[in-house]
């Protein structure tokens, strides 16, 4: 079947057919290009809050292994021959250097170490034994380790629509918060 060429001389018909024709000439274009344009958008949205869930289940996850590695690198680590000082464990008492280090040291790709802020304490508890208040690393005390991660979206449109908020010294579009408290072993 052989593609038909419409003219004036076909008649009135062929005229308003035409006519309609020439009218609705760019008009999918632009439609398509709102369309595509709006998709586009949505992709980069979940794209961005993908990147942020994964950062926050990154920290959750690196705030519990900190946790747990101040946990097992208390005031008597190594008196007691529990911590030999072989591997990333059992490296002596945990300080909160220590424990800041080990968070940037086992950072994913993907992730800005610069933009992760660790805040370690050990808070004494009223229901926490009586030698926390002198050695506050001792068996039985409690470590709590928090991080807080500064994020930035990438898409332009989506970290408009965010609005910027002040996390620690950084402005960021969200600022992820994680935190973790456990008894201390050794």
């Amino acid at each position: 079947m052989r593609n038909r060429v419409i003219s004036a001389s076909d008649g009135p018909c062929a005229t308003a057919q035409l006519r309609r024709l020439v009218k609705e000439d760019g008009s999918a274009l632009v439609e398509y290009a709102i369309v595509f344009s709006l998709f586009i958008t949505m992709i980069l949205g979940v794209v961005d809050f993908g990147r942020a869930l994964y950062t926050y289940h990154f920290l959750s996850n690196i705030t519990r292994d900190a946790t747990r590695w101040a946990a097992v690198n208390g005031s008597t680590c190594g008196s007691d021959s529990s911590c030999n000082g072989q591997g990333y464990m059992n490296s002596g008492v945990a300080s909160s250097t220590d424990v800041q280090n080990f968070v940037k040291n086992h950072t994913p790709p993907g992730i800005a170490t610069g933009k992760i802020t660790t805040t370690v304490t050990w808070p004494v508890n009223a229901n926490s034994p009586a030698i926390c208040a002198t050695t506050p690393k001792a068996p039985g005390c409690t470590v709590k380790v928090q991080t807080r991660y500064a994020f930035s979206f990438i898409s332009p449109l989506v970290s408009k629509v965010v609005p910027a908020t002040t996390c620690g010294s950084t402005t960021a579009n969200l600022c992820l918060n994680s935190a973790s408290e456990m008894t201390i072993a050794h």
